[in-house]
């Protein structure tokens, strides 16, 4: 294959959405297998809606989820002179005119067709002017061809055809002065050298508008490839309606780059059976054969167990610094140890880096509450046993994981109860609920002070009552 150059091009209206990064990701990795270039582009020619903060937002996620890009990004608007010197090249050379109808004139066509039940279609009165109409500023049309047809040979698609009686002739300036989307990204993509144009399949009309452009600019025609669209569970396009609909909400969720990465790749590409998928196999397999034409489904939980698989395998230190800032305030030497300790049986458990997070509390303070469970081991005979427990830990010398489960094992045979009671009646009094890794293993982090502290108050909290 020839050298590849395929951009993604998002505009900074708004947060970047999760299809978006998708579309990202699959330019990213079709450029990565080919050994060609990933580009991109900011199409910020929106003014009134495009903010810098967006800008930086798209950096920043494309950053975290390791997508890079090869050469210094475009700014769109930084080109607008540009577009504005081809549209004008295309009048010079009777490929586009200047059209002089009146916006109400059209709008008044155009509903005119609506209610008459017909799709409307500018009827290129200004066509053949040869004279400018005074008082008027123009915008300037494409002259499309009206006879015979368009073709592309879509990546994803297959052969897609329209007759060219039903291409109108786009605006490429408006009266204003400025350019159309559509002129825009054509001169973009050209000026870019892009050879591949992978996006949405919500574009794939606005394809045969701009392959009229590419013709009559005498440029080489990129080949397109067009993805569906990724719907919610609902089966309609996913949307804030759905929850989360951006990259962002997803990484404020807690979930991993990795496994949103892991994720989107399989959303509408696969290879064989394969579910759990490194960025080293992406590049390697990926290719549009494997690329499906229906849209996708985005399913909360095959995320969730994916993002479960990642944080087990992600390092307690890469962890240790995920969940840090979600402690407000901070913690000190002393918690940070403990969590660090604990991290390890922790993220078996955990789905995402708020669950873990929320896990690790145990080790950063002392339970405030309980919960309505825990008072099912706080009877007197729980509270007997426990005040049992006290005096073995603080019986000894070191507190390790397997001498205190051998400790509190003979005081439950002692008591003639089973291991597991006693335990859960530890679990409460030192989590304040009844769900946590061993508790043996929390006794042995916690330390003997703290351990010993929190059972005095569980004590105490039930003894009150």
């Amino acid at each position: 294959m020839a050298s590849v150059r395929v951009r993604f091009a998002p505009s900074p209206t708004g947060v970047l959405h999760i299809g978006s990064v998708r579309t990202a990701l699959f330019n990213w990795l079709f450029a990565r297998h080919n050994g060609g270039k990933f580009l991109l582009r900011i199409e910020d020619t929106d003014k009134l809606r495009s903010t810098d903060e967006n800008t930086k937002s798209i950096f920043e996620i494309l950053r975290w989820l390791n997508i890079d890009w090869d050469e210094e990004p475009v700014i769109q608007s930084h080109n607008i002179e540009r577009h504005k010197e081809i549209a004008h090249n295309l009048v010079e050379n009777g490929l586009a005119y200047y059209c002089y109808c009146k916006p109400e004139e059209l709008a008044a066509k155009k509903e005119e067709a609506l209610k008459a039940g017909k799709s409307y279609k500018y009827d290129g009165k200004c066509r053949d002017l040869t004279k400018p109409v005074p008082g008027i500023n123009p915008v300037i049309r494409l002259k499309a061809e009206n006879d015979g047809k368009t073709k592309i040979n879509d990546m994803v698609q297959g052969e897609v055809t329209v007759d060219n009686a039903q291409l109108d002739d786009l605006v490429l300036l408006r009266s204003d002065g400025t350019p159309t989307y559509m002129l825009s990204v054509v001169v973009d993509d050209h000026d870019m050298g892009v050879t591949h144009v992978i996006r949405g399949d919500d574009h794939l009309t606005n394809t045969f508008r701009q392959i009229q452009i590419y013709k009559a600019c005498g440029w080489d025609i990129p080949q397109f490839g067009h993805i569906p669209l990724i719907y919610g569970p609902d089966g309609a396009k996913l949307s804030k309606r759905h929850g989360a609909s951006s990259a962002e909400d997803y990484r404020k969720l807690g979930y991993l780059p990795e496994a949103i990465s892991n994720y989107l790749l399989r959303l509408g590409w696969s290879h064989g059976d394969d579910e759990i998928i490194s960025r080293a196999q992406a590049i390697e397999w990926f290719s549009f054969d494997n690329v499906g034409k229906s849209p996708s489904r985005f399913d909360m939980n095959k995320l969730q167990n994916l993002n479960a698989h990642y944080l087990k395998e992600r390092s307690d230190e890469s962890l240790m610094q995920c969940i840090l800032p979600l402690y407000k305030p901070g913690l000190d030497d002393i918690q940070k140890a403990r969590v660090m300790k604990g991290i390890k049986s922790l993220k078996t458990r955990a789905k995402t880096i708020i669950d873990l997070a929320n896990d690790a509390k145990i080790y950063v303070n002392a339970p405030e509450t309980y919960t309505e469970d825990c008072s099912k081991y706080a009877t007197s005979s729980h509270l007997e046993w426990i005040r049992e427990v006290r005096k073995t830990i603080d019986g000894l010398d070191a507190l390790r994981e397997q001498e205190i489960c051998e400790k509190v094992k003979n005081c439950a045979e002692q008591h003639k109860v089973k291991l597991v009671e006693v335990a859960q009646a530890m679990r409460a009094a030192l989590c304040g609920k009844l769900i946590s890794p061993s508790v043996f293993e929390i006794v042995e982090i916690l330390g003997k002070q703290e351990t010993l502290k929190r059972i005095d108050a569980f004590i105490a909290h039930f003894d009150e009552r």
